[in-house]
Order: C-alpha cells, then structure tokens, then sequence
C-alpha cells in the first residue's frame, strides 16, 4: 500500500467525519454521538497509519497521523503545541530504531543486549512529549521501559498500561480514571487496556489485524471525544 493509500484509510476521505480543505477532520468538538463516533474511527485510523508509517521508515507521514490524533485527543493544546507533541513521539520512535540498529544480531535484534543499551535519547524525546502535553513526566519513564521490555521479551505491559493510563487522563481530563467503585481499584481502567490490544495487534502486522486494532481504539477515541464535550 502506498503513502497515499495509507492516508486514504483516514485523514483524505470524507467517510470518517467532516473533512476540511486540507483532508482534516473538522477540529471543533463532536456535539453529537455520530459525529463522535465518526471522529473516533478517524483518529484510530490515524494513529493506525502513524505505526504503519514509522514502519516503513516515512517521518514526516508519521508526524502528520499523530499530530491529528494528538491535535483532537489534546483539546487543551493549540495547533503547534499538539505539532510538538507528535513529533517528539515521532523522534522517540526514530531514536529507538537507532537503539535496535545498534543491538542486532543475525538480522535480528538481541534481546539480550538492548535492555542494557542507552535509552536515554528515548525517554529525553518521551519527556519532551509529556512536556508539550503538560502530562505527568512518569509516561517518559514508563513508556520508556514499555519499550525496552518489549524487546528485550520482557514484561512490557505492565509499564505500558501505566503510560497510557497518564496519558488518557491527561486527554480526557478526568484524573481519577478509572473510578472503579469497589473491585479492582489497582487495575488501569478499559481505555488503556484498549491501547495495549492494539500494540498486541500491530506486532502481528497482519492487514485484518490492523483493521482490528482501529475497532478496537475507537472506544478509547470516542471516550475521550465525549469528555472534551461534556466539559
């Protein structure tokens, strides 16, 4: 599929929300529920297409799909700010490529030796994102290990719920997520349980599994959507 196609899944077509001039969904706030759905399923779509594009080693396509999500997810933030966010996400991406470039083996990398690599250019980039969010400095750290467990064949999931738990609080606004009222208090909540299946569905890179992981992010989109409209 080329770049163009991939951005065909989401931002230029016209079936996943009001679409501008440029090929954005319409930044203003949903004010009803198909319109959220629509932009829900637009922003799964695009954060779907950031991973592919980092994939395929494309940056600046990268960029683009995530500031798109970040630009909708992060209503607090305006147009440069949500541009700073993604592409510092972008940069730590990049830098962990570097980090597996050096740790490879047999055209593969070794589990072994990257957990002990320099991952600081990767939490430095993770860092500057919470900054430009304005979220707690903690989602550098525990993405950043969520990373390096992951391939070192560690537990990664653990620290991964934590960072997407930081970083859907700071999105949706509600930072007691998940007001569980009894059973479970400890757990991280639905929404970033939703973010670790979709990392599970992208290690497979199988196309129906894509497809899976933009069904399976639309719940956590819309959540977030009806929050910013219900402020």
């Amino acid at each position: 599929m080329t770049s163009d196609g991939l951005r065909g899944e989401g931002a230029s077509t016209g079936a996943d929300g009001p679409v501008e001039a440029d090929g954005r969904v319409d930044d203003q706030a949903p004010d009803d529920d198909a319109t959220v759905e629509r932009a829900a399923r637009h922003m799964a779509r695009e954060l779907c297409a950031g991973f592919r594009y980092h994939d395929r080693g494309e940056r600046e396509a990268a960029t683009a799909s995530f500031a798109a999500v970040d630009r909708r997810q992060f209503a607090h933030l305006d147009e440069a700010a949500a541009r700073r966010a993604a592409r510092a996400y972008v940069d730590a991406l990049w830098a962990k490529d570097d980090l597996e470039a050096d740790h490879m083996v047999d055209d593969c990398i070794d589990p072994a030796s990257i957990g002990d690599g320099d991952w600081g250019p990767v939490h430095d980039a993770l860092a500057e994102r919470a900054d430009a969010v304005g979220m707690d400095p903690a989602y550098a750290t525990a993405t950043t290990r969520a990373w390096r467990s992951h391939k070192a064949n560690d537990d990664y999931w653990t620290p991964m719920l934590r960072a997407q738990l930081i970083e859907f609080r700071a999105a949706s606004g509600d930072h007691d997520y998940p007001n569980k009222p009894s059973d479970g208090r400890e757990g991280f909540g639905a929404a970033p349980v939703r973010y670790l299946l979709g990392v599970e569905l992208h290690d497979l890179h199988d196309e129906a599994c894509w497809e899976e992981a933009v069904q399976v992010m639309e719940p956590y989109y819309a959540r977030i959507l009806r929050s910013h409209r219900d402020d």
